[in-house]
Protein backbone atom coordinates (compact mmCIF):
# COMPACT_ATOMS: atom_id res chain seq x y z
CA UNK A 1 0.00 0.00 0.00
CA UNK A 2 1.42 3.37 -0.85
CA UNK A 3 1.38 5.66 2.18
CA UNK A 4 0.30 9.48 1.73
CA UNK A 5 2.99 12.36 2.48
CA UNK A 6 2.44 15.21 4.75
CA UNK A 7 0.75 18.23 2.84
CA UNK A 8 3.66 20.61 3.78
CA UNK A 9 6.54 18.16 1.94
CA UNK A 10 9.09 20.67 0.39
CA UNK A 11 7.88 21.47 -2.97
CA UNK A 12 11.74 22.14 -5.28
CA UNK A 13 11.75 24.73 -8.10
CA UNK A 14 10.69 23.08 -11.65
CA UNK A 15 12.78 21.97 -14.07
CA UNK A 16 10.41 21.73 -16.38
CA UNK A 17 9.22 18.73 -17.31
CA UNK A 18 5.61 17.67 -16.78
CA UNK A 19 4.20 14.61 -15.71
CA UNK A 20 0.30 13.19 -15.75
CA UNK A 21 0.09 10.54 -12.87
CA UNK A 22 -3.62 8.36 -13.73
CA UNK A 23 -5.02 6.12 -11.13
CA UNK A 24 -8.30 5.63 -9.67
CA UNK A 25 -7.25 5.52 -6.02
CA UNK A 26 -6.88 9.34 -5.23
CA UNK A 27 -4.95 9.06 -2.10
CA UNK A 28 -2.64 7.20 -4.63
CA UNK A 29 -2.58 10.33 -6.98
CA UNK A 30 -2.19 12.90 -4.00
CA UNK A 31 0.93 11.06 -3.01
CA UNK A 32 2.80 10.92 -6.10
CA UNK A 33 1.59 14.68 -6.17
CA UNK A 34 3.76 15.23 -3.09
CA UNK A 35 6.78 13.46 -4.08
CA UNK A 36 7.21 14.26 -8.07
CA UNK A 37 6.35 17.90 -6.55
CA UNK A 38 9.71 17.53 -4.13
CA UNK A 39 11.91 16.16 -6.91
CA UNK A 40 10.98 19.21 -9.20
CA UNK A 41 8.23 18.14 -11.98
CA UNK A 42 5.09 20.27 -12.54
CA UNK A 43 2.78 17.62 -11.95
CA UNK A 44 -0.86 16.76 -12.85
CA UNK A 45 -2.99 13.69 -11.36
CA UNK A 46 -6.30 12.29 -12.80
CA UNK A 47 -8.64 9.82 -11.55
CA UNK A 48 -10.69 8.93 -14.36
CA UNK A 49 -9.03 8.16 -17.20
CA UNK A 50 -11.22 9.29 -19.60
CA UNK A 51 -10.52 12.35 -18.67
CA UNK A 52 -6.44 11.61 -18.66
CA UNK A 53 -6.71 10.69 -22.37
CA UNK A 54 -8.20 13.90 -22.96
CA UNK A 55 -5.84 16.01 -20.86
CA UNK A 56 -2.81 14.35 -23.37
CA UNK A 57 -5.14 14.91 -26.08
CA UNK A 58 -5.37 18.80 -25.33
CA UNK A 59 -2.16 19.38 -23.03
CA UNK A 60 1.66 18.61 -23.40
CA UNK A 61 2.81 16.27 -21.46
CA UNK A 62 6.94 14.54 -21.20
CA UNK A 63 5.80 12.20 -19.27
CA UNK A 64 2.96 9.72 -17.73
CA UNK A 65 2.53 7.68 -14.75
CA UNK A 66 -0.04 4.62 -15.43
CA UNK A 67 -2.04 2.88 -13.19
CA UNK A 68 -3.04 -1.00 -15.18
CA UNK A 69 -6.01 -2.40 -12.97
CA UNK A 70 -8.31 0.89 -12.69
CA UNK A 71 -12.13 1.42 -13.99
CA UNK A 72 -13.92 1.97 -16.34
CA UNK A 73 -11.01 1.12 -18.71
CA UNK A 74 -7.44 -0.32 -17.75
CA UNK A 75 -4.09 1.38 -18.49
CA UNK A 76 -3.53 -1.06 -21.46
CA UNK A 77 -7.19 0.33 -22.49
CA UNK A 78 -5.75 4.04 -22.14
CA UNK A 79 -2.44 3.78 -23.91
CA UNK A 80 -4.57 2.31 -27.06
CA UNK A 81 -6.79 5.39 -26.86
CA UNK A 82 -3.64 8.18 -26.83
CA UNK A 83 -1.05 6.64 -29.08
CA UNK A 84 -3.55 6.96 -32.13
CA UNK A 85 -2.87 10.56 -31.46
CA UNK A 86 0.27 10.95 -29.48
CA UNK A 87 3.25 7.96 -30.59
CA UNK A 88 6.16 10.13 -28.57
CA UNK A 89 4.48 10.54 -24.74
CA UNK A 90 7.03 8.41 -22.19
CA UNK A 91 4.45 5.85 -20.34
CA UNK A 92 5.24 4.07 -17.39
CA UNK A 93 2.78 1.70 -15.95
CA UNK A 94 2.47 0.69 -12.51
CA UNK A 95 0.85 -2.66 -11.53
CA UNK A 96 -0.44 -3.66 -7.88
CA UNK A 97 1.46 -7.65 -8.35
CA UNK A 98 3.69 -7.89 -11.04
CA UNK A 99 1.18 -10.95 -12.13
CA UNK A 100 -1.00 -8.51 -13.14
CA UNK A 101 1.35 -6.80 -15.52
CA UNK A 102 -0.13 -6.99 -19.56
CA UNK A 103 1.33 -9.31 -21.33
CA UNK A 104 5.47 -8.51 -23.12
CA UNK A 105 3.67 -8.07 -26.35
CA UNK A 106 1.03 -5.44 -25.27
CA UNK A 107 3.11 -3.58 -23.45
CA UNK A 108 6.02 -3.60 -26.98
CA UNK A 109 2.89 -2.90 -29.13
CA UNK A 110 1.42 -0.01 -27.51
CA UNK A 111 5.72 1.27 -26.74
CA UNK A 112 5.23 1.38 -22.92
CA UNK A 113 8.49 2.34 -22.25
CA UNK A 114 8.49 0.86 -18.37
CA UNK A 115 6.48 -0.69 -15.66
CA UNK A 116 6.82 -1.02 -11.63
CA UNK A 117 5.14 -2.70 -8.84
CA UNK A 118 3.31 -0.23 -6.91
CA UNK A 119 4.72 -0.14 -3.09
CA UNK A 120 4.86 2.31 -0.48
CA UNK A 121 8.14 3.23 -1.48
CA UNK A 122 8.89 5.80 -4.58
CA UNK A 123 12.84 4.83 -4.96
CA UNK A 124 11.80 2.37 -8.03
CA UNK A 125 9.66 4.49 -9.41
CA UNK A 126 12.03 7.38 -9.59
CA UNK A 127 14.71 5.77 -10.25
CA UNK A 128 12.55 5.02 -14.11
CA UNK A 129 11.14 8.60 -13.92
CA UNK A 130 14.89 9.72 -14.45
CA UNK A 131 15.98 7.36 -16.62
CA UNK A 132 13.02 8.15 -18.68
CA UNK A 133 13.56 12.26 -18.39
CA UNK A 134 17.06 11.55 -19.73
CA UNK A 135 15.76 9.70 -23.06
CA UNK A 136 13.26 12.68 -23.41
CA UNK A 137 16.42 15.42 -23.09
CA UNK A 138 17.98 13.07 -25.51
CA UNK A 139 15.32 12.97 -28.03
CA UNK A 140 14.23 16.88 -27.53
CA UNK A 141 17.89 17.50 -28.33
CA UNK A 142 17.95 14.89 -31.44
CA UNK A 143 14.54 16.48 -32.50
CA UNK A 144 16.48 20.85 -31.60
CA UNK A 145 19.22 19.60 -33.62
CA UNK A 146 17.52 17.92 -36.68
CA UNK A 147 15.37 21.28 -36.72
CA UNK A 148 18.06 23.35 -36.95
CA UNK A 149 19.52 21.55 -39.78
CA UNK A 150 16.17 21.31 -41.78
CA UNK A 151 16.16 25.13 -41.36
CA UNK A 152 20.08 25.31 -42.39
CA UNK A 153 19.21 23.09 -45.09
CA UNK A 154 15.99 25.10 -46.31
CA UNK A 155 17.88 28.03 -46.52
CA UNK A 156 20.44 26.36 -48.79
CA UNK A 157 17.83 24.96 -51.04
CA UNK A 158 16.31 28.22 -50.96
CA UNK A 159 19.51 29.83 -52.24
CA UNK A 160 20.21 27.30 -54.81
CA UNK A 161 17.00 27.31 -55.70
CA UNK A 162 17.16 31.26 -56.73
CA UNK A 163 20.38 30.96 -58.11
CA UNK A 164 18.95 28.29 -60.49
CA UNK A 165 15.95 30.81 -61.49
CA UNK A 166 18.10 33.39 -62.24
CA UNK A 167 19.79 31.58 -64.45
CA UNK A 168 16.42 30.26 -66.18
CA UNK A 169 15.42 33.85 -66.58
CA UNK A 170 19.09 34.37 -68.04
CA UNK A 171 18.21 31.90 -70.63
CA UNK A 172 14.38 33.45 -71.40
CA UNK A 173 16.29 36.41 -71.58
CA UNK A 174 18.77 34.63 -74.73
CA UNK A 175 15.64 32.82 -76.22
CA UNK A 176 12.82 34.21 -77.11
CA UNK A 177 10.82 30.85 -77.57
CA UNK A 178 11.84 29.68 -74.03
CA UNK A 179 9.69 32.10 -72.39
CA UNK A 180 6.79 30.68 -70.99
CA UNK A 181 7.71 27.67 -72.58
CA UNK A 182 9.49 26.37 -69.43
CA UNK A 183 6.08 27.14 -67.43
CA UNK A 184 3.70 25.51 -69.63
CA UNK A 185 5.93 21.85 -70.26
CA UNK A 186 5.65 22.18 -66.14
CA UNK A 187 2.00 22.48 -65.89
CA UNK A 188 1.22 19.93 -69.22
CA UNK A 189 3.68 17.21 -67.00
CA UNK A 190 1.88 17.48 -63.85
CA UNK A 191 -1.62 17.52 -66.19
CA UNK A 192 0.07 14.30 -66.83
CA UNK A 193 1.35 13.08 -64.03
CA UNK A 194 -1.88 13.74 -62.00
CA UNK A 195 -3.92 11.39 -64.92
CA UNK A 196 -1.30 8.73 -64.20
CA UNK A 197 -2.41 8.95 -60.38
CA UNK A 198 1.21 9.28 -59.38
CA UNK A 199 2.12 10.42 -56.30
CA UNK A 200 2.50 13.88 -54.95
CA UNK A 201 6.46 13.55 -54.62
CA UNK A 202 6.48 12.65 -58.21
CA UNK A 203 4.30 15.60 -59.11
CA UNK A 204 6.33 17.94 -57.35
CA UNK A 205 9.21 16.45 -59.30
CA UNK A 206 7.57 17.23 -62.54
CA UNK A 207 6.82 20.83 -61.70
CA UNK A 208 10.02 21.41 -60.61
CA UNK A 209 11.76 19.70 -63.29
CA UNK A 210 9.41 20.96 -66.00
CA UNK A 211 10.13 24.64 -65.17
CA UNK A 212 14.43 23.66 -65.19
CA UNK A 213 14.20 21.10 -68.01
CA UNK A 214 15.51 23.33 -70.52
CA UNK A 215 18.59 25.44 -67.98
CA UNK A 216 21.24 23.88 -70.18
CA UNK A 217 20.82 26.36 -73.03
CA UNK A 218 22.25 28.98 -71.18
CA UNK A 219 25.72 27.36 -72.36
CA UNK A 220 24.44 27.45 -76.02
CA UNK A 221 26.12 30.14 -77.74
CA UNK A 222 23.39 33.08 -78.74
CA UNK A 223 24.17 32.99 -82.69
CA UNK A 224 22.75 29.39 -82.37
CA UNK A 225 19.97 29.87 -79.82
CA UNK A 226 19.04 32.72 -82.09
CA UNK A 227 19.15 31.81 -85.46
CA UNK A 228 16.57 32.59 -87.49
CA UNK A 229 17.62 30.07 -90.46
CA UNK A 230 17.60 26.31 -90.20
CA UNK A 231 20.38 24.93 -88.15
CA UNK A 232 23.57 23.42 -89.70
CA UNK A 233 23.92 20.04 -88.49
CA UNK A 234 27.44 21.28 -86.90
CA UNK A 235 24.93 24.13 -84.92
CA UNK A 236 22.38 21.19 -84.22
CA UNK A 237 24.71 18.72 -82.57
CA UNK A 238 25.25 22.42 -80.29
CA UNK A 239 21.92 22.66 -79.28
CA UNK A 240 21.79 18.64 -78.52
CA UNK A 241 24.22 19.27 -75.64
CA UNK A 242 22.00 21.68 -73.80
CA UNK A 243 20.53 18.42 -71.69
CA UNK A 244 24.03 17.50 -70.62
CA UNK A 245 25.11 21.05 -70.02
CA UNK A 246 21.57 21.31 -67.65
CA UNK A 247 22.18 18.47 -65.79
CA UNK A 248 26.29 18.94 -65.33
CA UNK A 249 24.90 22.83 -63.91
CA UNK A 250 22.40 20.63 -61.48
CA UNK A 251 24.68 18.06 -60.06
CA UNK A 252 26.40 19.33 -57.55
CA UNK A 253 22.98 20.54 -55.55
CA UNK A 254 21.84 17.57 -53.36
CA UNK A 255 17.98 19.20 -54.33
CA UNK A 256 17.68 19.18 -57.65
CA UNK A 257 19.01 15.18 -57.74
CA UNK A 258 15.30 13.88 -58.46
CA UNK A 259 14.96 16.46 -61.65
CA UNK A 260 18.49 15.97 -63.66
CA UNK A 261 16.59 12.61 -65.23
CA UNK A 262 14.38 15.13 -66.53
CA UNK A 263 16.64 17.52 -67.30
CA UNK A 264 18.97 15.16 -69.39
CA UNK A 265 16.60 12.77 -70.78
CA UNK A 266 13.56 15.13 -72.03
CA UNK A 267 15.19 14.46 -76.00
CA UNK A 268 15.55 10.75 -75.49
CA UNK A 269 13.20 8.78 -78.07
CA UNK A 270 11.14 5.69 -77.32
CA UNK A 271 12.76 4.08 -79.99
CA UNK A 272 16.12 4.81 -78.99
CA UNK A 273 16.45 7.56 -81.24
CA UNK A 274 16.85 10.42 -79.30
CA UNK A 275 19.80 12.10 -77.18
CA UNK A 276 21.65 12.93 -75.42
CA UNK A 277 22.42 8.95 -74.06
CA UNK A 278 19.80 7.28 -77.14
CA UNK A 279 18.29 5.20 -74.51
CA UNK A 280 15.30 2.97 -75.35
CA UNK A 281 11.77 1.98 -73.94
CA UNK A 282 12.03 1.58 -70.33
CA UNK A 283 15.47 2.53 -69.90
CA UNK A 284 13.93 6.16 -70.27
CA UNK A 285 13.30 7.59 -66.76
CA UNK A 286 9.69 7.77 -66.58
CA UNK A 287 8.88 11.16 -65.88
CA UNK A 288 11.55 11.96 -68.11
CA UNK A 289 9.20 10.23 -70.65
CA UNK A 290 6.43 12.54 -69.29
CA UNK A 291 8.10 15.77 -70.08
CA UNK A 292 9.44 14.45 -73.52
CA UNK A 293 4.71 14.48 -74.71
CA UNK A 294 4.83 17.80 -72.32
CA UNK A 295 7.85 19.49 -74.34
CA UNK A 296 7.13 18.17 -78.03
CA UNK A 297 3.23 19.31 -77.61
CA UNK A 298 4.62 22.67 -76.61
CA UNK A 299 7.14 22.77 -79.18
CA UNK A 300 4.25 21.73 -81.99
CA UNK A 301 1.67 24.20 -80.33
CA UNK A 302 4.22 27.56 -79.95
CA UNK A 303 4.89 29.83 -82.42
CA UNK A 304 8.45 29.60 -83.91
CA UNK A 305 10.42 31.97 -86.21
CA UNK A 306 10.34 29.87 -89.39
CA UNK A 307 6.14 28.74 -88.75
CA UNK A 308 3.42 29.29 -86.95
CA UNK A 309 1.88 27.05 -84.38
CA UNK A 310 0.58 23.81 -85.72
CA UNK A 311 -3.21 23.48 -85.03
CA UNK A 312 -4.65 21.01 -82.34
CA UNK A 313 -6.15 18.30 -84.82
CA UNK A 314 -2.25 18.23 -86.42
CA UNK A 315 -0.46 18.16 -83.05
CA UNK A 316 -3.33 14.97 -81.94
CA UNK A 317 -2.19 13.39 -84.96
CA UNK A 318 1.37 13.77 -84.52
CA UNK A 319 1.27 12.55 -81.43
CA UNK A 320 -0.82 9.70 -82.31
CA UNK A 321 1.65 8.93 -84.82
CA UNK A 322 4.22 8.67 -83.02
CA UNK A 323 3.66 6.85 -80.10
CA UNK A 324 5.78 3.74 -79.35
CA UNK A 325 8.21 5.52 -81.63
CA UNK A 326 9.05 9.08 -79.74
CA UNK A 327 6.69 8.94 -77.15
CA UNK A 328 5.96 6.34 -74.70
CA UNK A 329 2.96 4.85 -75.60
CA UNK A 330 0.72 4.44 -72.58
CA UNK A 331 1.70 8.07 -71.51
CA UNK A 332 1.02 8.98 -74.90
CA UNK A 333 -2.12 7.70 -74.94
CA UNK A 334 -2.92 9.72 -71.72
CA UNK A 335 -2.08 13.06 -73.12
CA UNK A 336 -4.74 12.62 -75.91
CA UNK A 337 -7.28 11.75 -73.72
CA UNK A 338 -6.28 15.09 -72.30
CA UNK A 339 -6.97 17.19 -75.28
CA UNK A 340 -9.95 15.02 -76.22
CA UNK A 341 -12.04 15.22 -73.22
CA UNK A 342 -9.94 17.63 -70.97
CA UNK A 343 -8.76 19.95 -73.54
CA UNK A 344 -10.05 23.33 -71.16
CA UNK A 345 -7.34 22.46 -69.04
CA UNK A 346 -5.07 23.17 -71.73
CA UNK A 347 -6.10 26.31 -72.71
CA UNK A 348 -6.26 27.64 -69.10
CA UNK A 349 -2.39 26.78 -68.95
CA UNK A 350 -2.10 27.99 -72.29
CA UNK A 351 -3.62 31.94 -71.45
CA UNK A 352 -1.97 31.91 -68.06
CA UNK A 353 1.60 31.67 -69.74
CA UNK A 354 1.16 32.87 -73.45
CA UNK A 355 3.69 31.85 -76.05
Amino acid sequence: MIVSMRKNEYVAQSNGYKIIAVDDEEGIVDSLSIFLKRSGYEFTGVTDPMEAIEKVRNEHFDLMVLDFIMEPIHGDQVVEEIRKFDKELYILLLTGHKDLAPPLDTIRRLDIQGYCEKSDKFDQLLLLIESGIKSIKQMNEIKRINQELSNTYEKLEKAYLESIQTLRYTVEAKDPYTRGHSDRVSEYSVLIGEKLGLSEEDIKTLRVGGLFHDIGKIGIPDSILLKDAKLTDDEYSEIKNHPSIGAHILCNAEVFKDIIPIVKHHHERYDGRGYPGMLKGEDIPYLARIAAVADSFDAMTSKRTYRNSLPIDIVREEIEKNLGTQFDPEIGKVFLDIIDNEYDKIEEIQEKYPA
